[in-house]
């Protein structure tokens, strides 16, 4: 084991005094009669040298036997190295991962109001958007490749070929209509549709079209009089229509198509003959040579065009990115009720994920330490702890020595 300079220094400390403790001694027992206070100091010296190697024992005993002898209950560490594992994970995940603890972190945590903060900070937003910009561009240069384009496809066509299209868009439908959800849509599609009508561009082409088709009536200057006139009473018809199918969600045209489209929906579902001409067309497009040059050209485009852009300084994609983000963290500070709700979702699942991942923790924490080498594992605890250690030497012989001289001061006084 390559010891540290502090280690070291220490160690030699220890024995220096222990080696001090032996020359007093030796020289006390020489001169004992010549004075008392020799006594004394042989006393000291005595109890000085049995504290230091008592304790020597105890702290090299705990990573190896002391002089290489198997004494019992020596090289406690290496030993005992799995149940020390074992116990250190049950008191990391006793004291650090209970339920109660980390719950009573979140609460004062306020996760939501610091994320906030950090994603309304313009550098952090930056930082966000280039590591999603680089993710992205390693992305697409990993899957811009012949074979992946193929397995992609060739799965996805054969995924589409698999599908129900006809239950499926039967379902969808009937999701989207259930309840009257489409409703609203219409009536500001038509809305829209009326604007759009009432509008004399239009209506000038349309009068256009229709003088050309009355071309019997050009011969006596009337053809434009006829379109405008024509044009004027079919559009306003239509705009009347249009609106009233707007504002009248009974008007029998609405009620017609509602009728058309739920009869849809059951044919999709249950119509063998619909069914199978819906499957038929979709066959066909699968097969087409021309769908798969197009998604293969689309997806190079596309592929290309976000490549070029995320190289730029100036890429369009992390700015914008960078701005939503920042958006995102500027509307959620101003937004104490979203905070709420985001802590009240950690707070109301964290006892879930606790409970389902401390015991993992736990069997980890278990499995790297059984995973440690054992003489790696020691010398390691002892480069760390070691200098510290060799402090209970210096301190048991100094102790040791203290204990001896009050022993014999207290003998010589009761004598």
């Amino acid at each position: 084991m390559m010891e540290s300079p502090g280690l070291a220094r220490m160690k030699w400390m220890a024995l220096a005094l222990l080696g001090a403790a032996a020359v007093l001694y030796v020289i006390a027992s020489l001169l004992h009669g010549r004075h008392p206070a020799w006594g004394y100091a042989a006393a000291f010296s005595e109890a000085a040298m049995v504290g230091a190697i008592a304790d020597w024992f105890a702290v090299v005993a705990l990573f190896r036997h002391p002089l290489g002898l198997p004494i019992p209950h020596t090289a406690i560490i290496p030993n005992n190295k799995d149940r020390i594992g074992e116990n250190l994970a049950t008191f990391i995940c006793a004291n650090f991962l209970s339920t109660q603890q980390v719950l009573a972190k979140l609460q004062h945590f306020d996760s939501a109001g610091r994320l906030a903060r950090w994603l309304a900070t313009p550098r952090h937003a930056e930082q966000a958007a280039t590591h999603l910009s680089s993710a992205l561009g390693y992305g697409l240069v990993a899957l811009d490749d012949e074979r992946v384009r193929h397995f992609v496809g060739t799965t996805m066509i054969e995924a589409l070929a698999k599908l129900d299209t006809s239950s499926l868009a039967g379902k969808w439908l009937d999701l989207l209509t259930a309840e009257g959800r489409h409703q609203p849509l219409m009536d500001a599609t038509l809305r829209k549709l009326s604007a759009m009508l009432d509008n004399d561009e239009l209506k000038g082409r349309m009068a256009e079209v229709i003088a050309t088709e009355v071309k019997y009536l050009r011969f006596v200057g009337l053809d434009n009089v006829a379109g405008r006139y024509a044009t004027a009473k079919m559009v306003s018809g239509t705009i009347r229509l249009v609106t009233e199918m707007a504002d009248d969600p009974t008007h029998p045209l609405r009620q017609e198509f509602d009728a058309f489209i739920a009869a849809s929906i059951e044919r999709l579902k249950d119509d063998p003959e619909l069914r199978a001409k819906v499957e038929e067309i979709k066959h066909e497009l699968l097969a087409n040579p021309a769908l798969a040059g197009y998604l293969h050209g689309l997806w190079g485009d596309v592929v290309a065009w976000v490549q070029r852009d995320l190289q730029r300084d100036e890429s369009l994609l992390r700015t914008r990115v960078a701005a939503g983000i920042q958006l995102i963290g500027v509307k959620l500070q101003a937004d104490t009720a979203m905070q709420q709700w985001i802590n009240e979702q950690l707070l109301a699942y964290a006892p879930q994920w606790i409970e389902r991942y401390r015991e993992d923790i736990r069997r980890y924490i278990i499995a790297r330490v059984g995973e440690w080498n054992t003489e790696e594992m020691t010398d390691e605890l002892e480069r760390n702890i070691g200098r510290d250690l060799q402090f209970i030497r210096i301190n048991g012989t100094l102790v040791g020595g203290m204990v001896g001289l009050v022993i014999h001061t207290a003998t010589q006084w009761l004598r």
